[in-house]
């Protein structure tokens, strides 16, 4: 499986014929150095919440893409009005697709969508496990610290996204908290240095995980595993 940092909270996931990407904000990220244009052969786009930094270019990039979105049902029926494709899901919901299972799992935090009409309500918050050929990614989402991430134990993440830039989620002494509930192989920070109010020292968590490896990556940098 193969893993791009985009920046913020938004990953691309690559296994054989899946091609799937969570929390597309690209062309509002001054960081990012990807554009959704650049994007070619999606499959899947994965929403965790409905703010603006996470739904982001998922309608560019759905339309271009024939991409099927997942999202809780709020989110999806907004997107629908879009024209685009949706798959429903909510807080503890596990579904079986064609290249393998996705569970949707609980965060702490807001979900609504801004529009010219006013903010919407986007349902509650999540974050996805997503099992492609027997390999699990945990996208924790924007979330506080919760004792439901004891509960993924079980689920034998091997790659755990958590945030850590504090403020809007977790920082990074809750985000060493939540490594150890959660007990994955290895964990990327994300969520952070996005904005000043979420500045953030990776190397810091680094130091202070003693419950697994950490690999940080630069905006644009792969994971392999």
């Amino acid at each position: 499986m193969k893993l791009t940092y985009l920046g913020h909270s938004s990953f691309l996931i690559e296994e054989g014929k899946f091609k799937g990407i969570i929390d597309p904000f690209l062309s509002g990220n001054q960081a990012s150095i990807t554009k959704p244009e650049d994007i070619k052969g999606l499959t899947h786009i994965f929403i965790t919440h409905g703010h603006g930094d996470h739904i982001g270019d998922a309608v560019q990039l759905a339309k271009a893409n024939d991409a099927l979105v997942i999202a809780n049902a709020e989110i999806s029926d907004y997107l629908s009005t879009k024209g685009l494709r949706i798959h429903a899901m909510h807080i503890g919901g596990r579904f079986k697709f064609d290249f393998g299972t996705v569970k949707m799992t609980p965060a702490l935090h807001g979900s609504g969508i801004k529009t010219e009409k006013g903010m919407l309500y986007g349902g509650n918050p999540g974050g996805f496990v997503v099992e492609v050929n027997c390999k699990k990614v945990y996208h924790a989402g924007d979330t506080g610290l919760t004792m439901d991430m004891k509960l993924l134990e079980a689920e034998k993440i091997d790659v755990a996204m958590l945030p850590i830039g504090g403020n809007f989620t977790m920082d990074i002494d809750d985000a060493i908290i939540a490594a150890d509930f959660v007990k994955p192989r290895i964990l990327i920070p994300m969520h952070y240095d996005t904005f000043q109010v979420i500045k953030a020292d990776p190397q810091e968590f680094r130091e202070k995980n003693k419950t697994c490896d950490t690999v940080i990556l630069e905006i644009g940098g792969v994971y392999e595993f």
